[in-house]
């Protein structure tokens, strides 16, 4: 079946001095010629007046074709691109529809060019995280999933398990043939290998979901301990009212900020304490609630004061949390992190800034952010889930070897790992996935 004709305002909305639209499908040259009024040559940008269907002035631009297979959808593409004003990118593609195009869905000319081979699924994904890249490192990572570094390692790491699949499977085509213990230890071996590498790409995909969604980080504490203090220093600006008076922060106050790259959304909450004041009472109510949503929380302390270890021990148990001892520029100490029973410490002074360092470095290891994040690739938590459901089925796999359970066993394991695998990429991917994947895209994409 030939697929319909699809066009869309390609540039976001507003005013702008260059507004685009794209157009994909059979019809596309035709299009091109009618609004240009001459046949258009592949791939070389011709200027002229774009025309209404009487001959009347639309606006007057550029126009480029691209000829299937060679082109972002792997169909027929024309864009159109004149002056960024709404009413004529309106008009512009009012014109193409007239001409027998229809509008296209939000992310349709990306889903195209996966359906057409052009892409896979990650890469797809990843052409709507360098658009909405919040950091330019999120943006050089998103970059790289587009260029195929992370569908690369999923495809080598596949790779090396069908052939594990191909020596496990034949045992089960030919039961009588007497298995060769030595081949049975390198199938351990590799299975083993394919274990550590599937690992090794879980844990960069983690950081490059992080990247990709930020951090949660929630500032909690008693009142009057200097945690709005604590975001002015993180944010760089006053961005919360600093007063002497306990219970000066009554809401939640949010903030996107970035530590070397890293995204973060911080909150400052109410101080923690009993209270008889109504509005008091919701902020700390709210503060509780963003508690269980955090993905790091910074309890903080005067460092001159230890009275409120009661409040700290009523917050919930799996709380992820690290201490911040602060105003130790009243006692004279200096800066710095240590380790304790109850997890990270950091010494520091909101009002001076030292120990910022120490702070920063401490959020960063947290979001799991190695030395060299120029290495990794943006992920997402659908790519985070199926690697780790791969990896729990070659454990089993790993784990019926072992215990000599059968090679049916161990072949069906190896079987959803790669099923899971392949989910990443999208040779195994359900029409629901992809309508969830690209219905989140920006139209004209």
């Amino acid at each position: 079946m030939t697929p319909d004709t699809i066009a869309a305002v390609a540039t976001p909305p507003g005013i702008g001095g260059v507004g685009i639209v794209r157009v994909s499908g059979p019809l596309a040259p035709r299009i091109g010629q009618a609004v240009l009024g001459r046949l258009l040559e592949p791939r070389v940008a011709a200027f002229g007046c774009f025309r209404e269907a009487d001959g009347g002035f639309i606006d007057e631009g550029l126009a480029l074709c691209f000829v299937a297979p060679k082109s972002f959808t792997g169909e027929d593409v024309l864009e159109l691109q004149g002056h960024g004003g709404p009413i004529v990118m309106d008009l512009l593609l009012r014109r193409c529809l007239e001409l027998g195009a229809r509008p296209a869905r939000p992310g349709e000319f990306t889903e195209r060019a996966f359906l057409n081979g052009k892409l896979d699924l990650a890469q797809a994904e990843a052409v709507a995280d360098l658009i909405e890249g919040s950091t330019a490192l999120a943006v050089r990572l998103a970059g790289r999933s587009l260029q195929g570094v992370f569908s690369q390692r999923i495809h080598d790491l596949i790779e090396h398990l069908i052939q594990l699949r191909v020596y496990v499977e034949a045992t089960l085509d030919f039961p009588d043939e007497e298995i060769d213990p030595a081949a049975a230890t390198a199938v351990a071996v590799d299975l083993s290998e394919v274990i550590q590498a599937t690992r090794r790409i879980l844990s960069d995909a983690h950081q490059g979901q992080v990247i990709r969604e930020g951090l949660a980080v929630v500032i909690a504490g008693s009142p009057n301990v200097g945690k709005s203090s604590l975001l002015n220093l993180l944010c760089g600006s006053d961005a919360a009212i600093v007063t002497a008076i306990p219970g000066t922060t009554r809401d939640l106050l949010t903030f996107d900020i970035q530590v070397d790259g890293l995204p973060i959304r911080i909150v400052d909450t109410a101080g923690l304490r009993h209270t008889e004041d109504p509005v008091e009472q919701e902020g700390v109510r709210r503060a509780r609630e963003a508690l269980v949503r955090a993905d790091l929380v910074l309890w903080v302390q005067d460092a001159s004061d230890g009275s409120d270890e009661a409040i700290r021990a009523s917050l919930p148990d799996d709380c992820p949390m690290t201490r911040i001892r602060n105003k130790i520029d009243l006692l004279g100490e200096k800066a710095r992190i240590t380790e304790s029973e109850d997890g990270p410490e950091i010494s520091l002074s909101a009002t001076t800034g030292e120990g910022l360092d120490f702070l920063k470095a401490h959020l960063k290891s947290r979001a799991g952010l190695g030395a060299h994040p120029e290495g990794a690739f943006i992920a997402r938590r659908r790519h985070v889930d199926a690697l780790d459901q791969g990896l729990r089925h070659l454990e089993a796999a790993a784990e019926n070897l072992d215990q000599r359970l059968g090679a049916e066993l161990v072949a069906e394991e190896l079987h959803l790992a790669q099923r899971a695998l392949s989910e990443i990429t999208g040779r195994f991917t359900s029409d629901d996935l992809l309508g969830r994947i690209f219905s989140g895209f920006c139209i004209g994409k």
